[in-house]
């Protein structure tokens, strides 16, 4: 049986060094024990063979980070499972690629919970100024962490404080940053740091961003545990405040004003209000009610809404997606470049008087500088606005729909299926209507070469099909029951 010794300071390099010599030997796991600050072994154990052996040791490219992490943790098993995995990788390539092997997932917890303590440390360390005699200031600090962070956490601090000299103590090791210089040393007893003149400030800020109305005591005890608190300058506060809370609450309730400001009825009176009956009684009555739709949120952010044009008494619907930029700033549809070729392809394809609509009556987009990118609609958006669109078919009666992509297809007809294999089809719209589905223009505009040519034409086609079957068919309000 193998014996390795790890110190308390470096020892990733001592465990690698000897990981490296035993693996090389063919030394199996169960061969090797593994000790951290020279605990007593009952069984004594054989020193490390000299020499590298005969095998070749390799380890995967991200095995380094997690070692260093692991070995961190006060299992005394770390070790050893660090071992076990190399070992298992030299027979096996793809044996630690596999998240949901025990020893894999065993590794991954343990290097989870040293992240969290190093984060606990970068949070929860607080400097003191100590006397300097160098132009440099210098500071000190006092942490017990939960694992032997001090090499793997200290780092951060010297990126951060690189322009001051200060010490980190632990219980299990000491680091000092002096002049650009990052060491480490052993153990020392805890230093009697003095107190710092801006702990008081801190305090002052501290107490008056403390929100009473807002204290959740298990959530502030997971932030900020218990266990540090006695090294916190700012915790020594917060009993009094937590005692105060209920009344500092009572306070602010007080406080708040009984009744709206003048200038409230005023405001108010410019903002549209949603005053709409329930059901408009015509057409013109619905596209005024639109204009103060909050059905959904893209009002918020949208010009103004976008209803659609067009004789009411238009045997055909053309029904697109949403506006985009130019026919949110115009307040019409279809007057961008897509609409321009929708209009193009409706003159050779002799369509007659079309009611123009969208399934979505705001625009949607994402800011990007001085741009409003499109934004495909959600489709709970799609179904808030479809109560508009169904107004809009109930006053317009047409003969037949036509369904420019996959938005309007769905608004239409509730189908969600790929467009691919609905182009060209006649589908049955929700409330009994025919709905012809095809492209929509600007999908043919984000195409080039023969798939745009060839889009196009499938646009046409359809349009045609849409022209001839609009002259055929009577009117719906025709095919109701006398």
């Amino acid at each position: 049986m193998y014996r390795v010794d790890l110190p308390g300071l470096g020892f990733f390099d001592v465990w690698r060094t000897a990981a490296r010599c035993l693996l090389s030997h063919g030394v199996a796991p169960e061969e090797v024990t593994w000790s951290r600050g020279g605990g007593e072994d009952l069984f004594g154990g054989k020193p490390l063979p000299r020499g590298n052996g005969v095998h070749y040791v390799s380890a995967p490219r991200t095995f380094p980070a997690l070692a260093k992490s692991v070995l961190c943790h006060t299992d005394p098993g770390a070790p050893a499972l660090l071992y076990a995995a190399l070992h298992r990788h030299q027979k096996d390539r793809k044996a630690l690629s596999n998240p949901a092997d025990p020893l894999v997932r065993q590794l991954a917890q343990l290097s989870k919970a040293v992240g969290r303590d190093v984060h606990k440390m970068h949070a929860f360390v607080r400097f003191r100024e100590l006397p300097a005699e160098g132009k440099r200031r210098r500071f000190g600090a006092w942490f017990e962490p939960d694992h032997f962070i001090l090499e793997q956490g200290t780092p951060f601090f010297a990126k951060r404080f690189a322009d001051m000299d200060w010490t980190i103590a632990t219980p299990q090791g000491v680091a000092r940053f002096d002049a650009g210089q990052l060491t480490f040393h052993p153990p020392a007893p805890r230093p009697d740091l003095p107190e710092d003149a801006s702990e008081a400030l801190w305090g002052t800020y501290f107490a008056n961003i403390f929100n009473p109305a807002r204290i959740h005591l298990n959530a502030m005890r997971s932030e900020m545990p218990v266990k540090y608190w006695k090294n916190l300058p700012e915790t020594r506060l917060i009993p009094g405040m937590l005692e105060a809370a209920e009344a500092r609450v009572q306070a602010m309730r007080e406080a708040m004003p009984g009744e709206a400001p003048a200038r409230a009825a005023r405001i108010l009176e410019r903002l549209p209000q949603n005053t709409f009956p329930e059901r408009p009684e015509t057409l013109e009555d619905a596209r005024e009610a639109a204009l103060a739709c909050r059905r959904c949120g893209l009002c918020e952010a949208a010009t103004q809404t976008v209803f659609g044009p067009g004789p009411q008494d238009a045997p055909l619907m053309i029904v697109g997606e949403q506006p985009g930029d130019q026919e949110d700033l115009a307040g019409e549809p279809f007057v961008g470049p897509a609409g321009r070729l929708l209009r193009e392809v409706m003159a050779e394809a002799g369509v007659g008087p079309a009611y123009l609509t969208n399934a979505v009556k705001h625009f949607k987009f994402q800011p990007r500088g001085k741009r409003r990118l499109h934004q495909n609609p959600e489709r709970d958006e799609i179904d808030q606005c479809r109560w508009w669109l169904d107004i809009e078919r109930d006053f317009v009666k047409p003969r037949l729909t036509v369904a420019l992509g996959a938005t309007a297809a769905y608004a239409l007809t509730g189908s969600h299926t790929a467009m691919k294999a609905r182009r060209g089809t006649v589908e049955v719209a929700r409330d009994g209507g025919p709905v012809l589905v095809t492209y929509h223009p600007s999908y043919i505009l984000r195409l080039s070469g023969h798939e745009a040519e060839d889009a196009r034409a499938a646009l046409l086609q359809d349009l045609q099909q849409a022209a001839r079957r609009v002259k055929e068919m009577p009117r719906r309000e025709d095919l109701a029951p006398h």
